[in-house]
């Protein structure tokens, strides 16, 4: 009988630090912005769950968060012990796949044509340096929307987030979202570095803690964005967590090993 990757670790209720949980953004905090994860965190990230249990929690889909996470083929549900991609709208623990949920199931598709359509229409009235490709990605529990389109390289997304800080495209277009859809109960959250995020209010970074509340009376976040408008700040705010701010994964190695004297 093979054993779990998760086996090698203490079951969750027997890490040295009691009923205490981590979990980080993924941009910005584990790995610079759709990059890769770096080794020194990586190492740091197995001496933590060691200690305490871990997970991360990112508003892009398991299979970019693979990528960055993943280095040299490990599986990223391995990695970690809770696994909450889209938010948490998928999710796992310990390798198990836990209950899901759907944006345009929620919605209803006619809502979410019209506002397709209108997000489509604005995108392209507007007059921006760059265009790229897949300016609406669909996500299991949002939409991502990308005024430049999310094919856009590295250097792209660079300079268009410098032009976003001075011309406020991204708000631009939130705000004309909160007003014509006014009726929709959604929730707008600006990340990144191109583009923000639309889903059901409550269906924020929050919504994963459903699965950790009840198993832990301790739950640290760190991450980035943890500003009004950002997509951590609800979390990070929430009265069940313990909010921490960085501003690069250097900055989330030096608070882990003061923390948890890694």
């Amino acid at each position: 009988m093979s054993i779990s990757v998760h086996d090698q670790y203490p079951p969750l209720n027997d890490r040295p630090i009691k009923n205490t949980v981590c979990l980080f953004d993924v941009d910005g905090t584990l790995t610079p912005a759709r990059r890769s994860v770096s080794p020194e965190m990586l190492a740091l990230l197995q001496k933590l769950r060691n200690k305490v249990a871990i997970g991360f929690v990112g508003g892009s889909d398991l299979v970019k968060q693979q990528e960055q996470l993943g280095v040299n083929g490990a599986n990223v549900i391995d990695m970690f012990d809770y696994c909450f991609a889209e938010n948490g709208l998928t999710a796992y623990r310990q390798g198990v796949a836990l209950p899901s949920n759907n944006f345009v199931r929620w919605l209803g598709e006619e809502k979410y044509k019209v506002m397709a359509n209108f997000i489509l229409h604005h995108i392209a009235d507007l007059d921006i340096p760059v265009k790229r490709g897949t300016f609406i990605e669909f996500r299991n529990g949002m939409i991502n929307v990308s005024p430049i389109g999310r094919n856009a390289s590295i250097q792209e997304r660079n300079e268009f987030e410098a032009y976003d800080k001075i011309h406020g495209v991204r708000k631009e277009l939130v705000e004309k979202l909160k007003e014509k859809f006014a009726d929709y109960g959604l929730t707008y959250s600006i990340g990144g570095q191109i583009s923000f995020d639309v889903f059901p209010q409550g269906w924020d970074k929050t919504y994963c803690l459903q699965h950790v509340q009840k198993e832990f009376e301790t739950i640290h976040f760190f991450g980035d964005k943890t500003y009004q408008g950002g997509n951590d700040y609800e979390i990070f705010e929430d009265s069940r967590t313990i909010g921490h701010t960085v501003t690069k994964p250097e900055d989330t190695i030096e608070e882990l090993k003061k923390l948890f004297d890694l």
